[in-house]
């Protein structure tokens, strides 16, 4: 039930309809996004694991790409747990304060990668354009607010325009959201009320998000370019150029999705095209980013494999350990 005494719209729970025109392959979209799900929650778990654990990445471009991949990890799993749960079951329905807390985290969350995104590029001009004053821009105070910075910018913006969309009526008692998740556009459209005003308030909220945290990317990302065409050695250009080139093809998919969706005056149309855009910002980008931004780090991977030494070395020694004590207790 709406809060706010919205009692009269009568509507305790939506119906997802999900990805539209693909009912009869639900068994083999179940299997693609759960395989999809699971290498996402894989990649960014290492991440978050190896940063926090190998004193070598200890610095500001790891702590802040360990906080990329949790925000990857909570994003996907407020939209995906749900999506699966939906393709095995008749009812495909979500309650209403569930479909407003999946609303609230999904754009929560959103708003603080965009942000994170264009910190990290500004710290990769610093470390590139700046590299004497580097260590003293960017000491692990500053890491720190900054990243509370971009996780407080996303938490309370979306907070507003989120109890605005609780309180709307809808007068529909089984109202479907065209849709695989509670997204603005199609909770909008099944509101009995005008709503330009909050189509309007999103707009310029998702703009000055999106596109502020665009801008500093692009000027970040200029700099770098211009002081890679710097370095003297072919080799090196090469190198600083597939490293961009990936981080920025990351960065282009994700902007470009969420402009196409969010930064138009009105979120209520296109629907059954917006869920395809949603899917890259939801499954494409989340899944890409621990390959592009970490796994393919040479630091990174020998992180890694000191990890895995280590975890296969202590099992292997509780392993002999067990052994020996039931030898033990068996000759005695």
């Amino acid at each position: 039930m709406a809060p706010g005494g919205n009692q009269s719209s009568g509507v305790t729970e939506f119906i997802l309809a999900g990805i539209p025109n693909l009912n009869s392959t639900k068994g083999e979209l179940f299997s693609v996004f759960l395989l999809v799900y699971l290498l996402t929650l894989t990649g960014n778990v290492l991440i978050v694991g190896v940063v926090g654990a190998d004193t070598r990445l200890q610095t500001p471009m790891y702590f802040f790409l360990g906080n990329l991949s949790c925000l990857e990890i909570l994003l996907t799993s407020v939209i995906i747990p749900k999506m699966l749960s939906n393709f095995l079951s008749r009812q495909q329905t979500i309650s209403f304060a569930a479909c407003i807390t999946q609303f609230y985290f999904y754009f929560f969350l959103g708003a603080s990668e965009f942000l994170l995104l264009a910190v990290m590029s500004v710290d990769r001009y610093l470390a590139i354009c700046y590299p004497l004053h580097y260590p003293l821009l960017m000491n692990g105070t500053v890491c720190f607010r900054v990243a509370l910075a971009c996780w407080m910018g996303g938490l309370l913006p979306v907070l507003g325009p989120t109890v605005a969309v609780s309180l709307l009526p809808f007068c529909e008692q089984d109202a479907v959201v065209q849709h695989f998740f509670c997204d603005s556009g199609p909770l909008l459209r099944l509101a009995c009320t005008n709503t330009k005003k909050l189509e309007e308030t999103d707009f310029v909220l998702a703009s000055l998000v999106i596109v502020s945290s665009l801008m500093i990317t692009a000027v970040s990302y200029g700099h770098i370019v211009l002081a890679v065409l710097r370095i003297p050695s072919a080799s090196g250009r090469q190198k600083a150029f597939s490293t961009c080139t990936s981080h920025l093809m990351v960065v282009t998919l994700f902007y470009g999705s969420a402009i196409f969706l969010y930064v138009r005056p009105s979120q209520s149309g296109s629907v059954d095209t917006n869920w395809a855009v949603t899917v890259v910002t939801t499954f494409v980008t989340p899944l890409l980013n621990p390959f592009i931004y970490a796994l393919r780090n040479e630091r990174v991977k020998e992180a890694l494999t000191d990890m895995f030494r280590k975890v296969v070395a202590g099992f292997w020694g509780n392993l002999l350990l067990v052994k020996h004590f039931n030898k033990k207790t068996m000759r005695s």
